[in-house]
């Protein structure tokens, strides 16, 4: 019993001292994130979108996600600083294409994708962020998929659209919990992405991102540097499910991921913790 008490009192001290460690750290952190970071952050984003159109009206899209995209989700994780493990990477085959779906807790989350995954990725997003200066403008240029929900005539054109971009391993993104976690936990999936999947006839690579809501919570500009996973899971043949067995495939799917969570969570239980 003593022994059990001696090691609580001892990870409770633990505790407090990183949470009052972490609170000098922060401290000393907002100057660097309000006079370095945040004008590196406009400067960067304005200087890889303009570079993005240039690339695509030489090239194409693809080249200038894969630099353009690639080297803007990187730098700014560089000065952040944001540092990235990837685990999985060998489930990824080269010059397949797939529906990535992963989870979402934080902004850091694109950067985390377009930086890491190395898979060109065209994004499903609303028709509505086409309006935004200077991203919905880089969105549609890069050769996104804007969907109108509201419209099925469009969403039907847009999944046509999907069709004609899903060839030598161009791959389509989709956030399925449709929103962040405001609490870290795994929200519901919403059936778009399997939909997709099955109507392209692409399997799923389900990802598990995780801790950028650690570097920047959901709603806030509470940044502060850290490290993020980003675990491959092996990928899901959507056609071991027919139309009756259509939401074990979004439960499976969201499982697995899930799965990555628990196994980090459970990984980093200091000592003795039950």
């Amino acid at each position: 019993m003593l022994a059990v008490a001696n090691g609580g009192c001892r990870n409770s001290s633990y505790m407090a001292n990183a949470r009052t460690s972490r609170r000098i750290l922060w401290l000393l952190y907002q100057p660097y994130k309000w006079l370095v970071f945040a004008p590196l952050l406009v400067i960067s984003t304005c200087f890889f979108v303009g570079l993005g159109i240039i690339i695509v009206i030489l090239f194409d899209d693809r080249v200038a996600n894969r630099i353009a995209g690639a080297w803007w989700a990187r730098f700014n994780s560089f000065i952040t600083p944001m540092r990235v493990t990837v685990v999985g990477r060998e489930n990824v085959e080269k010059n397949r294409s797939y529906v990535v779906v992963s989870n979402h807790q934080s902004l850091y989350d694109i950067f985390v994708l377009f930086g890491w995954l190395k898979i060109d990725l065209k994004w499903v997003i609303k028709k509505e962020l086409r309006t935004f200066p200077v991203f919905g403008y880089a969105a549609e240029k890069g050769g996104n998929i804007l969907i109108d929900r509201s419209n099925p005539k469009e969403a039907y054109e847009s999944l046509e659209k999907a069709r004609q971009k899903t060839t030598g391993g161009t791959s389509i993104m989709i956030l399925p919990e449709g929103t962040r976690s405001r609490t870290g936990e795994l929200g519901e999936f919403k059936k778009g992405a399997f939909w997709l999947a099955q109507n392209l006839d692409l399997s799923i690579l389900p990802i598990t991102i995780i801790n950028t809501r650690n570097i920047l919570p959901t709603d806030t500009l509470d940044l502060f540097p850290g490290r993020a996973l980003m675990k491959i899971h092996e990928s899901v043949d959507v056609r071991r499910y027919d139309e009756g067995s259509f939401d074990r495939l979004i439960v499976d799917v969201r499982n697995i991921i899930a799965q990555g969570l628990e196994d980090y969570q459970r990984n980093q239980q200091p000592e003795g913790a039950k």
